[in-house]
């Protein structure tokens, strides 16, 4: 497991995630709210409202509106469209209307819950007067004593998933798959032992609706924790072992602790809000409650934000601002449900929870995939990883479009079946979006394979060998293939979003021709270059790590682009080169080359003794294990190739396969050639003056050594 700062963006994932799972939570028991609500209704109102959304009566009625009032419609001059058909004081009307139902249902309170008492009173009475309280107590009991049993049964399970081996991420998916069918077999066992048990005797409405949904309440919340034991394993002490979420010890703990009691209190919430209906409570007043209750979600979301682990080592100062950014978020949101901006509230609850669990799942599904000893983002992705969290993440997104569109009012169904301007972009926008999503996957699917295909073409082989050639010629198209693989799906994904809008593609299409045409007139050049690039990829040219040379350009292949070769200087510049200035190319580094010199010797050498130390040169340089692999002809004196004033010029060569330590052999074959000379007394020729003269030359340098003489003689002596 990596140190705590690079858990950084995890870490800080988790809190945004767990925080919209808080407000999530508390604002799901209006919802339950409004379930029961639409549960009280008599089967005769709900086939009636059901008449009513049907869109064959609805026409029918408004045929039967216009024929019965023609005059007066004919009458009324046309209206402009309204874009808010809600103005702000119906807006304030609803809030007053709603805070003084809160009001009043604050004072009804005490009298209905008198009422709901007496009720179920009634029934403890006819079960011989046992509290419910005391019923969920007694068959919790009887649930910890079927987890007991259950666990004791299962040692030996237990005792192989604490011994399992991680060596493989096979091994760690059939590890965290046995973990999560032993927690599920764990809450399986309390909830036959509570709910199961309970529901074998006869009990009266009221109090087996009571303690069902209590028990009910207590099985959703240890499951959850289980679940976040699999997954966020707060009590190991390696957090590498069955940790699904890449986090530290500490932040484990504290997450796994409030999510475990935000849920917790969300169930108690939602089956008190439920009973509230059954024993007769208003709605008003229900609403009351689960504001109360709701309290509690909030309390728990304010004191996760201000005393949760630093996940990054930051300033105070941007810490504490973070802080009160994410409280000012959570009070914002309450203050949505508490008003009643029910749409308001879902929209800011899913732009903050979408993206924090898109995060989440792609960390998790790196972690559990990670090879063992790789560090976090050193390893490149898996078809697996991608097809998974890819797929995660377009669940993720259609599930919030389809939760947005029913809290919304939209009926997708009924989309395909209406046609109106508004639809036609709602249809269109749903298309455009599901089109990116596939379009996304399978890019990003052909990306991991050539990503792979390059990383398996590192290996390394015998330089000149078939296998060599096939990699190189592979690390040379390949990238360029990414390229024109992502160029194509962006212009086809682009293409089949702006027909889902409904924009006719084909003009479009025309005219991007048309445009081209014009381009390519205008932009010669760039064509030219990539036109020539084309086909010296086609004629296999030169390949990614080849030195070539071309005019007053030479270097080694590093990269190409569309239009561009970048050739490295064995001196180290790089040359960006289009394709359409190479003309001819020659290429160093294919097949096998000629490493070829000049020695220039005396003229008195033997030069058939000069020839045979050669020989023996290049054996021993072919015996070099550095060397050897690379030389196809030892080093051989070519003969004579020049005699000079100087000495005679001597010819060597040897034949190697390319490679970028010729260089390197050549400077050994000097440096040995010039030992072995030296042993065997033959000397390198050098530019020599040699001066020589007859009688008469020394005469008159005797003459002149008289004549400085006698000069010296004649000065005055300066003592």
């Amino acid at each position: 497991m990596a140190a705590i700062p690079k858990m950084a963006s995890v870490g800080t994932m988790l809190a945004a995630a767990a925080l919209a799972v808080v407000i999530l939570l508390g604002a799901s028991l209006t919802a339950a709210q409004e379930n029961t609500e639409a549960k009280a209704q008599p089967e005769n109102v709900q086939h009636f409202i059901g008449l009513l959304a049907d869109p064959d009566v609805q026409a029918w009625l408004l045929q039967q509106q216009k024929s019965a009032t023609p005059a007066k419609v004919e009458a009324e001059p046309a209206q402009p469209a309204s874009v808010d058909t809600v103005s702000f004081a119906d807006v304030t009307t609803k809030f007053r209307d709603h805070i003084a139902a809160l009001l009043a249902a604050a004072q009804s309170l005490p009298s209905e819950t008198l009422r709901a008492g007496a009720l179920l009173e009634r029934d403890i009475r006819t079960n011989g007067g046992t509290r419910p309280v005391f019923l969920v107590a007694a068959f919790v009991a009887a649930g910890l004593g079927a987890q007991w049993l259950f666990r004791w049964i299962s040692a030996g399970w237990r005792a192989r998933m604490a011994s399992a081996s991680f060596a493989t991420v096979r091994e760690k998916l059939i590890a965290v798959a046995a973990r999560l069918l032993w927690a599920a077999c764990y809450v399986l066992s309390f909830g036959l032992g509570s709910i199961g048990f309970f529901l074998l005797f006869e009990w009266p409405t009221l109090i087996r609706e009571v303690v069902v949904a209590y028990l009910f309440a207590i099985v959703v919340f240890r499951l959850a924790t289980a679940l976040l034991d699999v997954f966020l394993a707060p009590v190991q002490e390696n957090e590498n072992q069955f940790r699904l979420v890449p986090v530290s010890n500490e932040m484990a703990r504290f997450w796994a602790k409030r999510l475990g009691y935000a849920i917790g209190w969300f169930a108690f919430g939602s089956v008190t809000i439920r009973l509230l209906g059954t024993l007769g409570f208003s709605e008003a007043t229900r609403q009351l409650v689960a504001y109360s209750l709701g309290l509690v979600l909030f309390a728990i979301g304010i004191e996760a934000v201000w005393r949760a682990p630093r996940a990054m080592p930051v300033g105070r100062a941007g810490l504490r601002i973070r802080k009160v950014l994410w409280t000012a978020y959570l009070v914002a949101v309450w203050l949505l449900w508490v008003i009643g901006a029910v749409k308001l509230f879902w929209i800011a609850v899913v732009c903050a929870a979408l993206p924090a669990a898109i995060a989440l799942t792609r960390a998790s599904v790196s972690n559990i995939l990670r090879s063992p000893g790789v560090e976090d983002g050193q390893e490149k992705g898996t078809v697996v990883s991608v097809i998974i969290e890819r797929g995660i993440r377009a669940a993720l997104i259609v599930g919030a479009i389809v939760f947005l569109a029913h809290v919304l009012g939209v009926r997708l169904t009924e989309m395909t079946m209406q046609d109106s301007p508004a639809l036609r972009l709602g249809r269109g926008l749903l298309s455009a979006g599901i089109i990116l999503l596939v379009v996304d996957l399978a890019w990003n699917i052909v990306k991991v394979l050539i990503d792979h295909k390059i990383g398996d073409n590192q290996e390394a082989f015998e330089i000149g060998s078939e296998q060599e050639r096939r990699r190189s010629r592979m690390r040379t198209l390949l990238p360029i293939l990414r390229n024109l693989v992502m160029i194509l799906f962006a212009a086809v994904a682009v293409m089949m979003a702006l027909s889902s809008l409904g924009i006719e593609i084909g003009p479009l299409i025309a005219g991007a021709g048309v445009v081209g045409v014009a381009i390519g007139f205008g932009a010669q050049t760039v064509v030219k270059d990539i036109i020539s690039g084309m086909f010296y990829l086609l004629d296999d040219a030169f390949r990614v790590g080849e030195y070539i040379q071309s005019g007053s350009y030479k270097g080694t292949v590093e990269a190409f682009s569309l239009r561009s070769v970048k050739l490295r200087h064995h001196r180290g510049p790089i040359y960006i080169v289009p394709f359409s200035e190479l003309g001819a190319v020659q290429n160093m580094s294919r097949d096998w080359s000629v490493v070829k010199f000049f020695l220039s010797v005396s003229h008195d050498c033997d030069v058939p003794q000069v020839k045979s130390i050669t020989k023996a040169v290049g054996k021993a340089l072919r015996e070099d294990p550095e060397f050897n692999p690379l030389i196809i002809d030892n080093l051989k004196m070519k003969g004579v190739e020049e005699i000079n004033d100087y000495g005679i010029k001597l010819s060597f060569g040897m034949t190697m396969k390319p490679t970028s330590l010729q260089s390197a052999i050549r400077r050994r074959a000097y440096a040995m050639l010039r030992e072995a000379f030296n042993k065997n007394g033959i000397k390198i020729a050098v530019p020599t003056v040699q001066v020589s003269g007859g009688k008469d030359d020394d005469g008159a340098a005797a003459a002149q050594k008289a004549l400085a003489v006698q000069k010296a003689a004649l000065e005055p002596n300066p003592a």
